[in-house]
């Protein structure tokens, strides 16, 4: 059994490693989750400049990818729709109608040179082998950007979630250079559906925000425009979630046209005699026109998750690119000293005729000696020590090129090699200066429409129970035991769904409960009122219960002020066998009382005689006497003060029970 426990709790482990860190979520580094990089470097490698169909696309990327082509299809058609990496060509889907794509055979795409400066840097990216050992690919882009907040994530894993939201490239290319200057930042999200965000608790990526609908109000034609939607809606999804509010009479709307192409455009036309601005604000109590959208900034670093705050991310990937400068740089300062190496031997092969003192050598090894003895005064020209390579590809030169080589052009290519090194060197000493210049070039090869598209605004939040209407009819069917709003029997009252109602059974149990569509809340219910707190303050249950054995009344005085929602409750004593003869909402009554024994006279009593105590008290002795008959008799007016109760009940006259 122990075996059998570390058995499974290994492979537990192992399966959610597999899942954070191989599928759900995205790398700090390049901002990609396994499948988007396999898709970006496949499309590199594919890059002629032309398009290609996406199922090639697809294919190709399945010699990294062990999933399955449906996914990379997915996966390649929302990188494609974040409009930086990939251009389209095709019906790649509708954001914001959230129609699909094209079959991936229909539609075409290509890298755009966006991507390659971001994100293309060979010589200085690590490749590992592919899962099937055929193939290397990318284990990690080394990019010069945060790519995971101009794209956002949003991932599932074991134990954990990631949800961090996408952000203005410009504004996100300006707040590295703040970072690599060492001043202070600010981003907030960005989304290509537009909107309004509240970043009031965004908290720097960790927090929430809030997201409306940007609506114009249209009072003189007594209508509504939806001009934008929220990050993660679709029209269809709004259009169904308002006109499900509508039904219900939440919205005063009597049509809705849907005109949206390229843009949102969406026309609620108003019920006649409607306020525009009351509707309005009920439009975002109501429906996905306002939404919040809570905050996880989880990403996997050196190989681990961990939560990284907006500020953080943009701070590591400005330290990360000036890293990522440098080993270029030296790169091409290699290369360029190698080029300059490779002039330097040929122009002294070929002036100092070395090539001429290997025509008369017998062996490899006196050719190779010759030029090494040749090549020897010249040492302090050289950028290195001559290499047997150097030697190899000295000797490999073709007599024509010998023959035609141009002193005056060799020394013009060495002066242009000696700049372009200077000019290497001194970007290595001003390595901030060479990073904001870079990051301008960056920005240059952004699409056209990278300008922020949603409003920052904080906005005065909209309490629904403020608007709310108390619409919904409230039935109970006594055959059934049903109650809620979609019952079919008496109405009791309207209420709205964000109500809570207290019930009262005659086993003398009560619970409070959220306003319930259809609930079996069983037959011969004594109460149904309305739980709110203000109102049941107001309120004054008094029980008459009987003791099944003794005959004994008592009367019990009580108010329901405090529950736990869903929990079941009894007013009945702890003691005894009691039923419950009368219940009452009245403030005061009289208690008029007939007995089974003639010997004992009729006796009345008053509500007011006696205390209110909490609902967990025994109650007070009314009479030990059976009685025959007992009736509660509403005071008339100037008989005693009464405070008549108007919350909404079941009961419809004075003698309850």
């Amino acid at each position: 059994m122990a075996n059998a426990s570390k058995i499974f709790r290994n492979n537990y482990l192992e399966y959610a490693s597999y899942v954070i860190k191989d599928r759900a979520i995205p790398y700090l580094e390049d901002g990609f989750k396994p499948v988007q990089r396999r898709i970006i470097h496949t499309m590199i490698e594919m890059d002629d400049g032309r398009f290609h169909k996406v199922a090639n696309i697809v294919g190709q990327v399945m010699k990294y990818h062990p999933h399955g082509d449906a996914s990379i299809g997915d996966a390649l058609v929302s990188l494609a729709n974040s409009k930086y990496f990939i251009d389209t060509q095709g019906n790649f889907g509708n954001i914001l109608t959230g129609d699909p794509a094209a079959a991936v055979r229909y539609i075409e795409a290509r890298i755009l040179p966006f991507a390659k400066k971001v994100l293309f840097s060979p010589e200085i990216t690590k490749y590992i082998p592919s899962y099937d050992g055929r193939n290397q690919e990318v284990e990690v882009f080394r990019a010069k950007l945060p790519v995971i907040l101009l794209l956002g994530a949003n991932g599932i894993s074991v134990t954990m979630s990631t949800r961090i939201l996408p952000h203005n490239p410009i504004e996100v290319i300006e707040a590295v250079k703040s970072a690599i200057k060492g001043e202070p930042f600010t981003l907030y999200p960005d989304f290509q559906t537009g909107g309004i965000v509240d970043v009031s608790e965004y908290n720097d990526g960790k927090g929430k925000v809030t997201i409306r609908s940007k609506v114009t109000v249209d009072e003189k034609g007594g209508r509504l425009v939806i001009e934008e939607v929220p990050f993660g809606i679709t029209t269809d999804e709004l259009i169904a979630d308002i006109d499900r509010n509508v039904r219900l009479g939440k919205i005063k709307i009597s049509n809705i046209n849907d005109f949206t192409s390229h843009s949102a455009n969406i026309e609620l036309v108003l019920s006649r005699g409607a306020d525009p601005n009351q509707e309005l604000k009920s439009l975002y109590a109501y429906t996905k026109a306002e939404t919040s959208i809570s905050l996880s900034p989880i990403v996997i670093d050196n190989n681990r998750p961990r939560e990284m705050t907006v500020t953080e991310i943009v701070q590591h990937h400005a330290l990360s690119l000036i890293d990522i400068l440098k080993d270029e740089l030296n790169i091409e300062k290699s290369h360029h000293l190698e080029n300059l190496q490779s002039r330097t031997l040929d122009r002294i092969f070929i002036e100092e005729r070395i090539y001429k003192k290997i025509e008369e050598m017998k062996s490899a090894e006196d050719v190779k000696k010759a030029v090494v003895d040749g090549l020897a005064p010249f040492e302090n020209e050289f950028v290195r020590p001559v290499s047997d390579k150097d030697i190899e590809r000295l000797l490999s030169l073709p007599i024509k090129r010998i023959s035609l080589f141009d002193i005056e052009k060799n020394r013009k290519e060495i002066e242009e090699i000696h700049k372009n090194i200077q000019k290497t060197d001194y970007n290595l000493v001003h390595i901030k200066s060479y990073a904001y210049s870079v990051l301008d070039d960056i920005k240059k090869a952004l699409p056209s429409s990278s300008e922020r598209k949603t409003k920052v605004e904080q906005f005065e939040k909209i309490d629904v129970r403020s608007v709310v209407k108390r619409s919904l009819s409230l039935r109970y069917d006594n055959e059934s035991g049903q109650l809620g709003y979609e019952v079919k029997g008496e109405e009791l009252f309207k209420i709205s769904e964000y109500d809570k109602i207290l019930i009262i059974t005659k086993d003398g149990s009560y619970r409070i409960e959220n306003a319930p569509d259809k609930i079996y809340v069983g037959k011969g219910v004594l109460y149904v009122g309305i739980a709110d707190k203000d109102e049941l303050k107001n309120i004054v249950f008094t029980l008459i219960l009987q003791e099944k054995d003794t005959k004994i009344l008592v009367i019990k005085r009580t108010q329901i002020l405090s529950w736990t929602l869903g929990k079941l409750y009894t007013l009945l004593p702890s003691t005894g066998k009691f039923k419950i003869l009368k219940l009452s909402t009245l403030n005061d009554a009289e208690i008029l009382m007939t007995f089974k024994s003639q010997r004992v006279k009729p006796k009345n009593s008053y509500f007011s005689e006696f205390l209110v105590k909490n609902p967990s008290s025994q109650g007070t002795v009314l009479t030990r006497n059976e009685v025959a008959q007992i009736k509660i008799r509403k005071l008339l007016d100037g008989e005693k003060i009464n405070k008549s109760d108007d919350n909404p009940s079941l009961f419809k006259g004075d003698d309850n029970g």
